[in-house]
């Protein structure tokens, strides 16, 4: 048994596919195979049932693999623990990213990162929540940025920054509100974004008009939401970091929430609670603060960052 025996079963139990796991261990796909018969036969035990339509581990195999999981991520820990020691900031870093934050963020983050670490080997994935939580108790990835609030046994979450909502109305709503109080909407149209949940509890927490009569839509984007408001008129509620993106003429649509309501969302950065690769979380929190709104990002991770 060896090292590259375990990466190629955690591949395979990955994508599930023979060709698809050897490409990502950059090897044949005959190798893979091989190695993993090989395996099978120095343990007596199957590890892997195959067929020609599916790939599915055994019993025995389910608990291999997760051994397989624990042993090479304490592996690349001692990697982790050399690196740290010495100060340097380099090798590989995977980050996962939530949809709803991606487009705010990643463009900027992609840019100012190659440019200050460019000895990292930077990969980024957009996921859920759920997913990203998988991911690092997998050691899948080593950080995910997602709405706050995701708890998991084994994660720890660092709060990042607090991002405001605004109002964003149709023409003929702002001009007959030049201030806006959820009151005064009941019988507007208010339209949110599918799947997003960060803004639906945001927008149900303001909004009071649940009567009948009241009807809320569904669209996939924020881009496609607004579009939806300025053709059939109501409102919309939009994140703070999507006002650069709208054109001067939408931007007299703009209205901040007034009173006491929940108008904002607060994102974190999460890890598992061992992980030990501080100055490389710090390069995520110095990236940040490269392009983030003022007083945005927690007053206490942009003096001190990340303290493990």
């Amino acid at each position: 048994m060896n090292i590259q025996q375990l990466r190629y079963i955690i591949a395979l139990n990955r994508f599930r596919n023979f060709a698809k796991a050897a490409d990502s261990c950059k090897v044949s796909q005959p190798t893979l195979s091989a190695m993993l018969v090989k395996l099978e036969e120095e343990l007596d035990v199957r590890i892997f049932e195959r067929s020609n339509k599916s790939v599915t581990p055994t019993t025995a195999g389910e608990k291999i693999i997760r051994q397989a999981e624990s042993v090479l991520m304490e592996l690349d820990r001692i990697g982790e623990i050399v690196s740290e020691d010495k100060g340097s900031i380099e090798g590989r870093f995977s980050l996962s990213v939530g949809p709803t934050i991606a487009p705010y963020i990643l463009p900027q983050f992609i840019k100012h990162y190659r440019t200050n670490y460019a000895s990292v080997e930077l990969s980024i994935k957009e996921l859920k929540a759920g997913f990203m939580l998988d991911a690092l108790l997998r050691g899948e990835i080593d950080a995910g940025i997602a709405i706050a609030g995701n708890t998991r046994d084994g994660v720890l979450e660092i709060p990042l920054y607090t991002e405001r909502f605004y109002v964003y109305l149709a023409e003929s709503c702002w001009r007959k509100l030049p201030v806006f109080k959820p009151e005064n909407l009941e019988h507007e149209n208010m339209w949110i974004m599918k799947d997003a949940q960060c803004l639906r509890d945001s927008a149900f927490s303001f909004c009071k008009a649940r009567s009948k009569g009241h009807h809320i839509y569904e669209a996939g984007s924020i881009e496609t939401l607004i579009r939806i408001v300025d053709e059939n008129d109501g409102f919309t509620i939009i994140p703070e970091m999507h006002l650069p993106f709208l054109t001067e003429k939408q931007r007299n649509n703009v209205r901040r929430i007034e009173g006491d309501y929940l108008s904002q969302r607060r994102v974190s950065l999460y890890i598992k609670d061992d992980y030990i690769r501080q100055r490389m979380l710090n390069t995520i929190i110095d990236t940040l603060k490269e392009f983030m709104p003022e007083g945005m990002l927690g007053e206490g991770i942009v003096k001190y960052g990340i303290k493990l």
